[in-house]
């Protein structure tokens, strides 16, 4: 990810914010249930890396094989790919039959929408995205939809028309990048202030990223009791065992009051360390948050022989 990279992050304060006033709100209206399990998914930006063949993936493993082989180690991805445009609805139902049941793709809006049309005349390519992405059936999770760093407040009022002709039920969670909507100025912007106020309303969720550069995409603000988490590590520097660690604990405090899902995204520089630290957050969770989730095993991918599935 080139969004928000910086050589050095010697001086950088990684401390996680206190969380903002939209998601204090979230909480006053949530009555905890108790009983309800956290819903936990931890998983990457894609599967077919073939570096990972020999941790993730057993040896001799071919790229037909990667994505059973990554639902076999994690239980979602971020999937990228659909931003570069739609697959046929075959391929979307061939993707889905090779994960198991408690597997969830969360994919991303086609760039023609986000950023070319900008949200605005878009309703053509919005039906066929969402059409595309019902054959993934149960196995889909929300989808994100990432704005450009020029995308600001000034726009908002094409944002909220945009997620008020989204399906209802359609579960979405928005990346907005542009300084504007965060800080405490924000705050005070009726544009911005009504923008989070009505995902509140239409149960719309927002994407918090960590990341070294951009430290204001903290934002902290949940609108929904789901976290979409787009974690960004430095190549695995000591520092970013503890900011993982540092998100459990946030998580954890956020379950007791009332947080029901979790999808935690790894990033990593050319992605070779992301599954290392994939695993790492998986331990974690499960030590912290009772979370029972597999610890995947990055020796040899787990087990010796050919994953094909054919």
């Amino acid at each position: 990810m080139e969004f928000g990279k910086v050589q050095r992050i010697d001086n950088i304060d990684f401390t996680l914010p206190p969380d903002d006033p939209v998601t204090e709100q979230l909480w006053a209206r949530l009555v905890p249930t108790g009983t309800e399990p956290l819903r936990v998914h931890v998983g990457g930006t894609e599967w077919g890396r073939a570096s990972w063949v020999g941790s993730v993936y057993p040896m001799g493993t071919k790229p037909k094989d990667f994505l059973a082989g990554f639902s076999r180690q994690f239980n979602t991805v971020e999937l990228n790919t659909l931003f570069y445009g739609l697959q046929p609805p075959a391929v979307i139902q061939r993707w889905a039959s090779l994960v198991g049941a408690g597997f969830r793709f969360c994919p991303k809006f086609p760039e023609t929408i986000s950023h070319k049309l900008q949200l605005s005349n878009a309703g053509k390519e919005t039906r066929e995205f969402v059409e595309t992405v019902q054959y993934f059936g149960a196995k889909l999770g929300p989808s994100f939809l990432q704005l450009s760093d020029r995308f600001g407040p000034e726009q908002a009022g094409a944002l909220q028309q945009y997620v008020r002709q989204l399906p209802s039920g359609f579960r979405v969670c928005v990346e907005l990048r542009s300084e504007e909507w965060f800080g405490i100025a924000a705050q005070e912007r009726p544009l911005v202030r009504e923008t989070f106020g009505l995902f509140s309303e239409l149960d719309i969720g927002t994407v918090i990223t960590d990341v070294a550069g951009r430290r204001d995409v903290l934002h902290m603000r949940l609108t929904t009791p789901v976290a979409f988490i787009r974690f960004v590590t430095n190549g695995l520097h000591p520092k970013d065992y503890v900011r993982a660690d540092a998100w459990v604990e946030r998580i954890k405090t956020w379950v007791g009051k009332g947080l029901r899902e979790v999808y935690f995204f790894v990033h990593s520089p050319e992605e070779r360390t992301s599954p290392e630290m994939m695993s790492y957050v998986i331990g974690r969770m499960n030590e912290r948050c009772g979370t029972k989730l597999y610890v995947p095993n990055l020796v040899n991918g787990g087990q010796a022989g050919n994953l094909s599935l054919f």
